[in-house]
């Protein structure tokens, strides 16, 4: 049994959950329309590689300053039906099946908070599920991350702690399949025995080219 390890946005989802969860929120009337724009802006810097982990991952965790679970629940379902599930192409969908097949064990790991990922990995079938983790103060969000982002090399290492929480060897990632999309996740990509870049931004296209790893396109 192998580790199978999936990055959300832009490899099994088309679009960005972050940007698409910002604008769910301000098409609610939740927050304010120039939320958009900010939002839209920080994920031009994440995806060039130029804002800090803690940084991004403070602003998603902003957006949800005050607000209690009980209040975000019905707004997290109904993204989950309205827009998230559109966005899975079957693509994707026949990608994971392929590894539940072959017996693997599969993981999502993204750098989105548990408000906007996790009924998105429930659906999808993920038993493991790896993310940024928000603070809270009694059932409310305080605006603030909790512990590191599970972004650039953040991702390894939160891998590294859940694979030594459940047992697995540090062998099992020269076995270990990743799929990603993304220049932030190189560290991750380069720690593995299969990377696989899916549908890639132009900077890990040109990396995974000189290094030989595969590269998968999705119809989308």
């Amino acid at each position: 049994m192998a580790l199978a390890l999936f990055d959300l946005d832009h490899t099994l989802l088309s679009g960005d959950s972050d940007v698409l969860w910002c604008d769910f929120l301000v098409a609610e009337g939740v927050l304010d329309t120039a939320w958009r724009l900010r939002g839209a802006d920080m994920a031009a810097a994440y995806t060039a590689g130029t804002v800090a982990p803690r940084d991004y991952c403070a602003f998603q965790a902003s957006l949800l300053a005050g607000r209690s679970v009980a209040e975000l629940q019905p707004l997290r379902e109904r993204f989950l039906e309205e827009v998230v599930r559109p966005h899975i192409p079957d693509d994707a969908r026949a990608l994971l099946a392929r590894h539940r097949a072959a017996g693997d064990t599969l993981v999502l790991t993204t750098a989105t908070t548990p408000v906007v990922s996790e009924l998105t990995a429930r659906d999808l079938g993920f038993e493991h599920y790896l993310c940024s983790e928000l603070e809270m103060q009694g059932d409310r969000y305080t605006g603030r991350t909790l512990g590191a982002p599970n972004m650039r090399t953040g991702k390894l290492d939160r891998l590294r702690a859940w694979m030594a929480e459940h047992g697995e060897p540090e062998l099992a990632l020269r076995r270990a399949a990743f799929y990603s999309d993304s220049i932030n996740d190189l560290a991750l990509l380069s720690a593995v025995g299969r990377p696989t870049v899916v549908d890639p931004d132009p900077r890990l296209e040109s990396t995974a080219r000189r290094k030989g790893w595969a590269v998968l396109r999705l119809k989308r």
